[in-house]
């Protein structure tokens, strides 16, 4: 009987505590119940991706001579016989450039200007002119080999913004080649030449441009142009995708095999007068002036293009342009000019 009374005074205080906690409930909150705060919510950062970009590929160096892909080098240009004796000559399929130039007695020299590549001998090496110092002056200080020179012009060449390395420097680049007769027989080492030339410029722009065929061209298969006792001829081969080079009425041929040519050739009219200087002969030496400006035709494609070139001074380049003022593009590849007499 306890025991029941005991229960029951259990329950009924359970049930008073029970009231007084929803009388609590609602004095405090209203009509409506206690918010009551949300459980915790634990997230996790959601995972950073690095993505690395590498840098961008370097393009690969192209040489200012060709347009082709070329690491940087020093310039070397040599002087080269052309006479029917000296041919065929050595070295000048790895030349850049080629310029041709009047000498003496109506015929042409060659001035090879080598950076993409040097072959492992050129020649035969004759000596040097006063054209080939204001010609040369574009390419900053290049390395010149040439066999020797007019006792007068030996001043200008001391002078002048080249590195000169003729036998007189750097007797150890150069040989003599069995089976040719004097002095039609005198070959150098480029490389020996440039090792001897460490002061010599890295190749840089001289105003040549490299693209597409401008608009505007005229097919042709054939140009020739020269001197008095000199004739050039070029002959557009469509297989070979170039011009190859003749001279005096004959394909001009390689000692290392094949026919000499080029992507791109330039007849460039330039003003020729007497040097001042003469051979051993008397004959006066001309002097082909590539400073000023005239027309030139340029030849690549098989077709020709009427141009304007342009050099303001010693140490510019020659821009050649187009009849509109735009740059004349040149064909990727070696290119062959010959400075050519002006009319009149």
């Amino acid at each position: 009987m306890r025991r029941g009374r005991r229960g029951m005074a259990i329950a009924a205080t359970a049930v008073l505590v029970a009231a007084g906690w929803l009388v609590a409930v609602r004095c405090s909150g209203g009509d409506r119940p206690a918010a009551v705060p949300p459980p915790a919510q634990h997230t996790t950062a959601p995972a950073v991706t690095t993505t690395v970009v590498p840098p961008p590929a370097e393009a690969p160096a192209v040489s200012p001579f060709t347009g082709l892909p070329a690491p940087p080098a020093p310039v070397l240009a040599v002087k080269i016989d052309n006479v029917r004796r000296a041919r065929p000559q050595l070295g000048l399929t790895a030349a850049d450039l080629v310029y041709v130039e009047p000498v003496e007695g109506g015929l042409s020299r060659l001035v090879a200007v080598f950076a993409s590549r040097l072959p492992p001998a050129v020649g035969p090496v004759r000596s040097a002119r006063e054209s080939d110092l204001e010609l040369l002056g574009q390419f900053g200080t290049p390395a010149l080999g040439y066999s020797g020179a007019a006792p007068e012009l030996l001043p200008k060449l001391a002078a002048a913004r080249v590195v000169n390395v003729s036998p007189a420097q750097a007797r150890q680049a150069y040989y003599r080649e069995p089976g040719r007769r004097a002095p039609h027989n005198l070959f150098a080492r480029p490389a020996e030449l440039l090792a001897a030339a460490p002061a010599a410029s890295l190749a840089a722009g001289i105003g040549l441009r490299f693209g597409e065929a401008a608009a505007g061209g005229v097919p042709t298969e054939h140009e020739s142009t020269g001197y008095p006792a000199a004739a050039w001829a070029f002959d557009w081969s469509a297989a070979e995708g170039r011009w190859l080079v003749g001279v005096d009425g004959a394909p001009l041929l390689a000692a290392e095999g094949g026919r000499l040519g080029a992507s791109t050739v330039v007849l460039q009219s330039v003003v020729v007068r007497p040097s001042g200087i003469s051979d051993v002969l008397g004959n006066a030496s001309p002097f082909a002036q590539t400073i000023g400006s005239g027309p030139a035709l340029v030849l690549r494609d098989g077709a020709r293009f009427a141009a304007q070139w342009s050099r303001p001074s010693a140490d510019a380049g020659t821009v050649f342009t187009l009849p509109g003022g735009q740059p004349c593009p040149f064909a990727r590849g070696p290119i062959w000019v010959v400075l050519v007499p002006a009319a009149g």
